[in-house]
């Protein structure tokens, strides 16, 4: 199969100025890295982020890091073991945070803390070479990489972040394991460590925290209480698992979480919304003993406050959790996912066409995307 010469994709420029869709030279893979013919990818509050600014990242970029695709092209000289694992018309998902595979952190097996992604793709907006692999086809101007760089009709991924989608699957509600999910297992999985009968809250129920919900559920919480300021979002909670819902609006968080657990609070709670008044509150609504959980990103340099002698006279541990590990969890949530025990198309809850980004990422700014929405690029 020929590849064509161009692509498109789209591009930050700056801070509150909408995306534009440029069209760029094809991207070329090096050793270790795969093209991927990207088929969908999800709409994230991340992106969001660096779009207003609040997180700073190199720009121009194409942004986008929650994808399905398929494999176009093996970069030079590429080791025969992975050209095996994802042969050409291999169906993919990809995981944002994508391990180098060879840092000390990754050897430990540690692929969220990867360093050469945060010095390079989170600090520079480049893969692991100091490059990126986009240039625009008018000029050749480099524009760097959010991740992959997921909202292009092509991507460069490096192979320790991608798993085989099974053909039961299907590429459009499978986009968000790579994010969404992957965040959410994360949290529950290796900072939480949630237990069968444990019990937890989530603050903030979309696209993560309505994951949050559903793997809470799969690993056997008991009391699931979900905690968000619009109904509309509490009532799609149920359907992933809460046992209880609180409107922040409407309701003292801390108080109704004490009452739902005969006055301890919860074992874990998770905040996944990213405001500094949510993380008082996931701190302060644990048991003593328990564990509060920080997923939300927000705006940089932000300062969340915890009363010290809680923290130490109560043995609460704030931990903080950016996502999963590629290697190994991301073929789980595969296999969640086609077992069922995941239910992808009730989290899907907007799909949008490539043209339609900028209202898939207006949408998302008002509040107004239930669960995750996700931008079909095929």
């Amino acid at each position: 199969m020929e590849l064509p010469k161009y692509m498109r994709g789209a591009v930050f420029w700056e801070p509150n100025m909408p995306l534009t869709i440029e069209e760029f030279h094809m991207p070329r893979p090096k050793a270790g890295e795969l093209l991927i013919k990207t088929k969908a990818c999800g709409v994230c509050h991340s992106d969001l982020h660096v779009m207003k600014g609040e997180l700073p990242f190199a720009s121009p970029c194409v942004v986008g890091h929650e994808i399905t695709g398929e494999v176009a092209e093996h970069g030079p000289p590429t080791d025969s073991k992975i050209i095996e694992r994802y042969p050409i018309g291999s169906r993919v998902v990809g995981a944002f945070i994508m391990p180098c595979g060879n840092c000390s952190n990754c050897s430990k097996g540690h692929d969220d803390l990867c360093e050469d992604f945060f010095a390079y793709n989170r600090a520079k907006g480049t893969l692991y070479d100091g490059e990126t692999r986009l240039f625009l086809r008018n000029g050749g101007k480099p524009v760097f990489m959010y991740s992959m760089g997921g909202l292009a009709e092509y991507c460069v991924v490096p192979a320790h972040a991608l798993t085989i989608l099974p053909d039961s699957l299907p590429y459009t509600e499978s986009a968000i394991l790579g994010c969404a999910v992957f965040t959410a297992y994360g949290a529950m999985a290796h900072a939480a460590e949630v237990r069968p009968g444990d019990s937890v809250a989530v603050i903030g129920v979309g696209g993560v925290g309505s994951s949050c919900l559903q793997i809470a559920k799969a690993f056997g919480a008991s009391d699931i209480i979900a905690v968000d300021v619009q109904d509309d979002k509490l009532q799609k909670a149920k359907e992933f698992g809460a046992t209880h819902t609180i409107n922040a609006i409407q309701e003292d968080v801390i108080a109704k979480i004490r009452e739902i657990t005969g006055g301890a609070g919860v074992d874990i709670a998770v905040e996944a919304l990213g405001k500094p008044q949510t993380f008082v509150q996931c701190f302060n609504c644990v048991r003593e003993g328990g564990k509060a959980v920080m997923v939300g990103l927000t705006q940089s340099g932000a300062i969340g406050e915890v009363d010290i002698n809680r923290l130490v006279r109560k043995k609460i541990q704030v931990i903080g959790s950016y996502g999963g590990r590629a290697r190994q969890d991301l073929p789980k949530l595969v296999r969640l996912a086609e077992t069922g025990i995941f239910n992808l198309s009730n989290a899907v809850s907007r799909k949008y066409k490539f043209e339609e980004l900028a209202q898939a990422f207006h949408d998302l700014n008002q509040g107004n995307i239930l669960s995750r929405a996700v931008i079909e690029i095929m």
